[in-house]
């Protein structure tokens, strides 16, 4: 990263499909996890169809959720999407940085921009699952204060965690 300040920003509505660097980012986050899952796959060619979706055409796979995408200058280096309150909880989910700018606090930017987005749209309830495997990820939820909870899906090895709004 530079000395230009980190910023978190909201595309407007229709718009992922042209910010800059959103669908590489997805990309690589799908591409890490599935050779993670021990099922790796050369290019977003081989994700499955969900996943693909995201990567080729985020406005329509993210219509019912908020994206928000780190910048550092204007190059996109993480991003993170909030689903709208059900129930009275929202869900955190592709939290992802560029692997060049971690440790520079930039997830930690898009998870307090998040938290508040998920606030102002009136949740109760802040839930996210995680590969165990991912420990740093799970020591950041934590420090933030989630907590394990009994998980909501049924995959082998994903926790399920949640805190207050």
């Amino acid at each position: 990263m530079n000395d230009r300040p980190l910023s978190v920003d909201c595309p407007p509505p229709g718009s992922l499909h042209s910010v800059p660097g959103l669908a590489a980012l997805l990309t690589a986050y799908h591409l890490c996890t599935e050779a993670e899952k021990g099922v790796p796959v050369a290019d977003a060619s081989g994700l499955p169809d969900r996943y693909r979706l995201e990567t080729e055409a985020p406005d329509r796979a993210f219509a019912d959720a908020t994206v928000l995408v780190a910048r550092d200058g204007g190059a996109a280096v993480g991003c993170v999407v909030v689903t709208g309150p059900v129930g009275g909880a929202a869900e955190i989910k592709r939290l992802w940085t560029d692997p060049a700018a971690r440790g520079r606090g930039v997830a930690s930017a898009l998870l307090g921009a998040a938290l508040e987005e998920a606030r102002r749209a009136g949740a109760r309830t802040v839930r996210l699952s995680v590969w165990r495997w991912r420990t740093g990820a799970v020591a950041l939820y934590e420090r933030l204060g989630f907590t394990a909870v009994p998980s909501w899906d049924d995959r082998t090895d994903l926790v399920c965690m949640e805190r207050p709004a």
